[in-house]
This record gives structure tokens, C-alpha cells and sequence, in this order.
């Protein structure tokens, strides 16, 4: 039997109250984005939507409750973004789709900062059952721009270092889901594939807690998950809104995590989805995959959710939860 947990990824998206009121309060051009030294009335309402997330997770039912990274302008780039020696630049694409962020530069060390550790420990007032969220360090080098380095294997040996630092000031929680798209939408070559794994489990190694390597839009190729299974983690994550065959085959060929999440809800698209339907492909992961005996599967928002609308977020969490609600299924 697995036990089922509701989570939910991480960077959600911003109550349409805040939206409105930091609209005003921050404006719109590239130099009104988070920075790390914004005034009062901002930080006040960061802290207020904050309270409202943390608390919409936990009424709807979740497992787990993430601090939301409503601050997270840059998406996953903000680790860096709000570093001191770090330069946003001009704006870059954010992956294949409609959002942007600004270039981090990273021009000196990448020291420890804390930023992400103090978001934790102001959510953490809120809930007792608290899920941090990271970039993956290959996701993080790969979104950033190194002119301090200069080597592509020491640059993420330094992203790696730097979030295992932020990691290990994070107050108690229970999981830590470290975000690797990068390893699906520009994967690893030889070499820097086991590299990218030895990065991840050098972060994951720096927190007492289980660790999800998470990825998304698509499925690794055999190589880059075959070395994924070597980091320490306790669960890699699937996308299994955007691919199934693939994920289907690394893991009958390749074997399995003990534990298991699963992206089975649309982050970036409306269409709601019922509890019934979620719990059937839970079944229907387990049904194709005989050779797994998940101890513990996570369902979860296939993406980051930050895309939806606020309203169908939160319908489409209440479905998460409901589907997880009876906890236990058999393959």
C-alpha cells in the first residue's frame, strides 16, 4: 500500500487583493521588482498574503503547507536575484512560455544570504506541517549568467554550495522539494549529467528532511534520470500532464525513488480536475509501473502554479487533498 500526500509545488500565486495592492505599491518596470530591501508597506502586505496562502493550504486540506514564494518575482531565479553579488540584467525568457525574469549575473561569491530561510521561518508561525521549496542547482546555474567563476563545472559546484547553505538555516520542515525543469528543457551532456546529480545531492544532504527532486514539462532523458537516481533523495517527481509514455519507461527500466511525486494536476491551465479523476491516475501510475512499490506518493501540481488564477488554484488544491483524503491505495 501507498500512502498518499497532498502537496503542492511551490511559487503560487498572489491573492487578487495583493495583486492589486502591490501593483500599486511596487509599479510595473524591471527596477520595481524584489530586490531584497523593499520598504514597510510592501513587506507588510507580502507578509499578509503570505498568512492567507499558508492558511488556504490548510484548510483545503493539504499534507503539506509551502510558504508560497509570493515574493519570487524572478521565479526561480530569486535565490540569486536578491543576492548581493549578484546584477539583474535585461530581461530573459522563462523558458518556453509567456513570463519573464531578469538575468541574474553572478559577480562575486555566492555567499550565504538567508532570504529564503526567513520566508520559512515567518510561514512556519502559521503551520506546524512545512514544505520548503528550492531550485535544483542545475536549474538555478542554468537560469543564471557566471561572470565570477568562469567554468561551467565550478559555477555549479557554487550553486550548489550556496543552496545547501541557504538549506541549512531553514527551520524544521518536513520536505524540501528542490525544482529541476532544467534537467528536462536543457539537459545535461556526458559528464555534466553525474554532475548535476552529485549538485542535487549535495543539497539534499544539507537538510533533515525528506528531499523530492522535482521535474517538469516533459520527461528526462534515460541518462540524466538514470544519474538522478544516484543523488540522495527520497522521491524524483514526474510530470505527468505533459508526458506519460516516457516517465512510464524510466521508470520500468531504470527503477524507482522508494517514494514517488506525482504531477497529475495542470498548473498551468484552468480546466479543473476532479478528486475521483486524480485518484484513478494515481491507479493507473501504479497499474503500469508493477515493478515500483512506492512507500509514499506525493500529488502534486505537475508545475509551479503561480499561472492560475487564484480562485482555480484553490479549487485545484481542494482536489489534491480530496483525492489523498482516504491516504492508502493498492496497486
Amino acid at each position: 500500500m501507498t500512502e498518499l500526500v497532498a502537496a503542492s509545488p511551490g511559487l503560487l500565486p498572489l491573492p487578487d487583493w495583493a495583486k492589486a495592492d502591490l501593483s500599486d505599491l511596487k509599479g510595473h518596470q524591471k527596477h520595481d521588482l524584489i530586490s531584497g530591501d523593499e520598504g514597510d508597506e510592501i513587506v507588510e502586505t507580502y507578509e499578509q498574503a503570505r498568512a492567507e496562502v499558508v492558511d488556504l493550504q490548510t484548510d483545503a486540506g493539504l499534507d503539506l503547507v509551502g510558504e508560497g514564494q509570493l515574493r519570487w518575482d524572478d521565479m526561480l531565479a530569486h535565490p540569486l536575484a536578491v543576492h548581493d553579488n549578484v546584477e539583474t540584467r535585461g530581461i530573459v525568457r522563462y523558458y518556453d512560455n509567456n513570463n519573464f525574469y531578469r538575468d541574474p549575473v553572478v559577480t562575486g561569491d555566492l555567499t550565504f544570504d538567508g532570504d529564503v530561510a526567513a520566508e520559512l521561518e515567518a510561514a512556519a508561525e502559521h503551520t506546524g506541517s512545512l514544505q520548503a521549496v528550492l531550485p535544483g542547482p542545475y536549474s538555478l546555474a542554468d537560469l543564471a549568467t557566471d561572470e565570477h567563476y568562469g567554468d561551467d563545472a565550478e559555477f555549479l559546484d557554487a550553486v550548489a554550495d550556496f543552496l545547501a547553505d541557504e538549506a541549512d538555516a531553514f527551520p524544521d520542515v518536513e520536505t524540501l522539494f528542490l525544482l529541476e525543469p532544467s534537467l528536462v528543457e536543457n539537459p545535461p551532456e556526458d559528464g555534466e549529467d553525474e554532475r548535476a546529480s552529485e549538485a542535487i545531492d549535495a543539497v539534499a544532504s544539507a537538510v533533515d528532511a525528506d528531499v523530492v527532486a522535482h521535474t517538469y514539462w516533459g520527461a528526462l532523458e534515460e541518462k540524466v534520470y538514470a544519474h538522478l537516481l544516484d543523488a540522495d533523495v527520497d522521491a524524483v517527481g514526474f510530470d505527468f500532464v505533459a508526458e506519460q509514455e516516457d516517465n512510464l519507461y524510466n521508470i520500468n527500466e531504470y527503477g524507482a525513488t522508494d517514494d514517488v511525486a506525482l504531477g497529475l494536476v495542470n498548473g498551468q491551465n484552468t480546466l479543473q480536475e476532479e478528486p475521483e479523476a486524480i485518484r484513478e491516475r494515481v491507479e493507473w501510475v501504479q497499474e503500469q509501473t508493477p515493478g515500483a512499490d512506492f512507500d509514499r506518493a506525493y500529488l502534486t501540481v505537475n508545475t509551479e502554479s503561480f499561472y492560475l488564477p487564484y480562485a482555480e488554484f484553490e479549487r485545484k488544491l481542494a482536489a489534491l487533498a480530496e483525492a489523498a483524503s482516504t491516504q492508502e491505495v493498492t496497486a
